[in-house]
């Protein structure tokens, strides 16, 4: 059985395209579009809305790419800090160059780069330097002086003036970053303020997934976007503006209504009376709500969604990675929904594995780990840790063992394969921990195929777990971690250590 469909592309593909024109034709064919969300990989995106290609948006430039320019937005702050996109495990700075890389494999050519609250930081400047020495475009743009609050100064030689032109030459321009605070609207608005300083009479527009505006405030998916941004505290409202003015309830996020006030009286400095937005939901050309087909099938992916990220905070939490408050705010919009962490199918079974590991005393120096997978036509397989692998490691073999009919007696790794790596691990690497990670199972699984024709068959069906459910009684170790992403399962576990250890490699 696989995952029921609740939103139809194409309908997407076409609505989107439509709306997208029609905005930069308004504008004297020169329009700033602002991209909200991930532009590749929206993994949280097609998991509430079942149907919804992660690579959509790309599809959507494709069909535009002839009219339409890239700048990629990243905060130097972000590079300095180095920080993370969670879903990869890389950082910012990584994720514009893979970013770039995606891009060009779609055929698309990023036109420029914008650094943007440049300030001179050290990791900035290497990163500014390492993108030229490539070939790659590189602008600067500082802290727009007097902004928020000054919009004499902001729409000034001294605030957008201050910074560098960037030359485009289609009426297009998609404006977009690795994540949220990249610069996107700033540059959207510099950029708008110095052409009509040339005379052109640009605009600009957002384009962002979630909310979803003429969804209900408190629609699963709209709850799934508040718990997938917990961490940075915002949250969803009916659209103030949007009400007063046309009496029709939109839902927008406190960010962008927040700043809407600001980007209005900027915008009408900039363009004059006529050519003003009435609201935030009025900036945004999304038309996702449109293609939904099945809202039972969105409203209960939507709600494992919100599970999925209570047990991702929780998780952090434990690492020191979240605040107590980010837990919270997860726990009340599950309460909101109704569910709980059990409702997601794969925790009670991993759970009962763990019990199961400690009852036979399975497990390795005194931890029992339990793991959990729902296969694509529903069945749950289970593993647990050992001496020899890691929960996940016993749980991958177990799973493609059951996809290939393969006996649950028959062993997939060859025992000399299994004992070299652990050679290598003790002798030559001088690891403490002997047990395979899952990066290191399947590493032994390709060796084992190489001679194993079973091996073979069962090393065929991985890809069959993409999508999959897992989860696990313990947080994973960096091996696991990465061998799941790469599997492309969708991943919790409960916030238990899997090591005494306080270092794990």
């Amino acid at each position: 059985m696989g995952q029921a469909v609740g939103f139809d592309n194409e309908r997407y593909l076409q609505e989107q395209t439509s709306a997208i024109l029609e905005r930069v034709e308004a504008f004297d064919n020169k329009l700033y579009l602002e991209f909200g969300g991930k532009l590749l990989f929206d993994y949280h995106a097609s998991r509430v809305l079942p149907g919804f290609d992660p690579n959509v948006k790309m599809r959507l430039l494709q069909q535009l790419k002839d009219r339409a320019d890239i700048l990629l937005c990243i905060y130097a702050g972000d590079i300095e800090r180095k920080k993370l996109r969670a879903d990869f495990g890389i950082t910012y700075d990584v994720d514009a160059l893979k970013l770039i890389d995606d891009l060009r494999d779609w055929g698309i050519e990023v036109a420029a780069v914008v650094i943007t609250r440049f300030d001179d930081q050290p990791a900035a400047r290497i990163f500014k330097n390492r993108l030229e020495r490539r070939g790659v475009k590189v602008y600067t743009h500082r802290f727009t002086k007097g902004y928020p609050t000054d919009v004499d100064v902001i729409v000034s030689e001294e605030g957008y003036g201050a910074n560098e032109y960037i030359e485009t030459a289609n009426p297009l321009v998609v404006v977009t970053g690795p994540g949220p605070g990249s610069g996107k609207l700033a540059t959207c608005l510099s950029q708008v303020y110095h052409d009509h300083r040339r005379g052109l009479s640009s605009g600009y527009a957002k384009f962002e997934t979630f909310p979803i505006w003429n969804l209900p405030l408190k629609h699963p998916v709209n709850v799934a976007y508040e718990a997938a941004t917990a961490d940075l505290g915002d949250f969803n409202l009916i659209d103030p503006f949007h009400l007063e003015v046309y009496d029709r309830k939109a839902v927008n996020y406190n960010r962008d209504v927040e700043v809407f006030p600001v980007v209005k009286r900027i915008l009408r400095r900039i363009m004059g009376e006529d050519s003003v937005y009435e609201s935030p939901t009025d900036m945004g050309v999304n038309r996702a709500g449109f293609a939904i087909v099945d809202d039972e099938v969105v409203r209960e992916a939507a709600k494992q969604e919100v599970i999925r990220r209570y047990f991702r905070y929780a998780c952090e939490h434990a690492l020191g990675f979240a605040d107590k408050e980010t837990l919270e705010r997860a726990e009340l919009l599950m309460e909101e929904l109704e569910v709980e962490s059990p409702d997601r199918r794969v925790v009670e079974p991993a759970r009962r594995a763990a019990k199961e590991a400690r009852r036979t005393d399975k497990g390795h120096k005194g931890i029992f780990c339990g793991a959990a997978v729902q296969l694509p036509d529903d069945t749950i397989v289970t593993g647990k840790n050992s001496p020899l692998m890691h929960a996940s490691s016993s749980l991958i073999l177990n799973a493609i063992k059951k996809l290939a009919g393969i006996p649950d007696r028959i062993h997939l790794l060859a025992p000399n394969v299994i004992e070299s790596v652990r050679d290598l691990k003790t002798n030559v690497l001088q690891k403490r921990a002997v047990s395979l990670d899952l990066e290191e199972a399947l590493i032994s699984l390709s060796i084992s195929a190489a001679t194993d024709p079973t091996a073979q068959l069962a090393m065929d069906k991985l890809t069959e777990l993409r999508n999959c459910e897992v989860h696990l009684t313990h947080i994973p170790s960096p091996g696991d971690e990465a061998g799941l992403r790469r599997l492309g399962v969708n991943l919790t576990s409960d916030p238990n250590f899997s090591s005494k250890e306080l270092f794990q490699t």
